[in-house]
C-alpha cells in the first residue's frame, strides 16, 4: 500500500509545502544545527532511508554532506534523481525498504535519517524494532540516528478528521489539498486529496489517484490512501533503546516535527 501511495503521490508531493524550495533550505539548516549540536565534527556521510522526492536529501547535499538515499517508492526515487540532477548534485539513490536500510550498500554511515513521519508507516512495534535494528547495523561506531515524526499524543482520535493543507497556485493551475484521518484503534486510514482546478475550459483528463472523480472538464480530484500507526514518542524512544542505541533523546523544538535522536556506541 505505501509503495503505491507514494508512487501516486510523488508528482504532487512538493505541493504540501507552500514553498518547497524554501522548505528544502529551511529543513536542511535545522537538521544541520541538530547534527552539529549532537555529533559535532563527526558527520560527513549520511544515509536517508526514507528520502521521498528528496526534501531533506537535497538540502543536506547542498550544505556539503555526502548523501546516499533510498525509498520504498520507485516513483519517488525517479523524481528525487531528477531533482538532484537539476541541481547538479551527485547523490546515490536506491529503491529499498527501510526495514532493510538499503541492503545493497555495504557501506557504514556517520548518520542515518528517516524524516517526514516515515517510521509510523510501519504498523506495529515489531516492524519498527526491525527497522531500528537495521538502522543500527548501517551506522559506524559512534554514528547517529535521527528520525522525525508526528506527535500523536497531541492528536485527537475521534471521528473522521479533516486536515487542510491549503491552496496552491502553480502556473495558473489551482490545487486544493487536504487529508482525512479515520482511526481504528492505534492504526488510522489516511486519504490524501488533491483537487486540481485547471480553469481553462480545455479539460484536464482524469486523475492519477486510486479513487478519482471529476466534477467538470477542468476539475480533477485525485485521492490516495495509506495507513499509519499512531505511535507515541516515548514508545519510539524505548524501541530505539531496545535496538541498541544510547543517548536516546526527543525534542519538540528545532524542527517542524518532533525529533528523536540516538547514537550507536563507539
Amino acid at each position: 500500500m505505501n509503495q503505491a501511495f507514494y508512487d501516486q503521490f510523488s508528482p504532487y508531493y512538493h505541493l504540501i509545502f507552500p514553498d518547497w524550495e524554501a522548505s528544502i533550505k529551511r529543513q536542511a539548516q535545522s537538521l544541520h544545527g541538530l547534527i552539529q549540536s549532537h555529533w559535532p565534527g563527526r558527520v560527513e556521510e549520511i544515509l536517508d532511508v526514507a528520502c521521498g522526492i528528496g526534501t531533506q536529501t537535497l538540502g543536506l547535499a547542498q550544505l556539503g554532506y555526502t548523501l546516499t538515499a533510498s525509498d520504498l517508492s520507485p516513483g519517488a526515487i525517479a523524481r528525487a534523481r531528477s531533482e538532484a540532477a537539476a541541481r547538479g548534485l551527485e547523490i546515490a539513490f536506491e529503491v529499498a525498504d527501510m526495514r532493510e536500510a538499503n541492503p545493497a550498500q555495504a557501506q557504514r554511515f556517520d548518520l542515518l535519517i528517516a524524516c517526514d513521519n516515515s517510521v509510523p508507516h510501519l504498523l506495529c512495534d515489531a516492524e519498527i524494532l526491525m527497522a531500528f535494528e537495521a538502522f543500527y547495523a548501517k551506522l559506524k561506531p559512534g554514528g547517529g540516528c535521527l528520525i522525525t515524526v508526528r506527535d500523536y499524543e497531541r492528536e485527537s482520535r475521534e471521528g473522521i478528521q479533516v486536515k487542510p493543507y491549503g491552496v496552491r497556485v502553480v502556473e495558473g493551475v489551482r490545487y486544493v489539498l487536504f487529508q482525512t484521518w479515520e482511526f481504528k484503534g492505534e492504526i488510522y486510514d489516511l486519504k490524501m486529496y488533491f483537487v486540481k482546478d485547471a480553469g481553462t475550459g480545455s479539460g484536464s483528463g482524469t486523475g492519477t489517484g486510486t479513487d478519482t472523480s471529476t466534477g467538470s472538464e477542468d476539475l480533477t480530484t485525485s485521492v490516495m490512501s495509506t495507513q499509519y500507526y499512531a505511535v507515541g514518542l516515548g514508545k519510539l524512544c524505548d524501541l530505539m533503546v531496545q535496538a541498541g542505541f544510547k543517548q536516546v533523546q526527543q525534542f519538540r523544538d528545532g524542527y517542524y516535527q518532533p525529533v528523536i535522536l540516538g547514537t550507536r556506541p563507539a
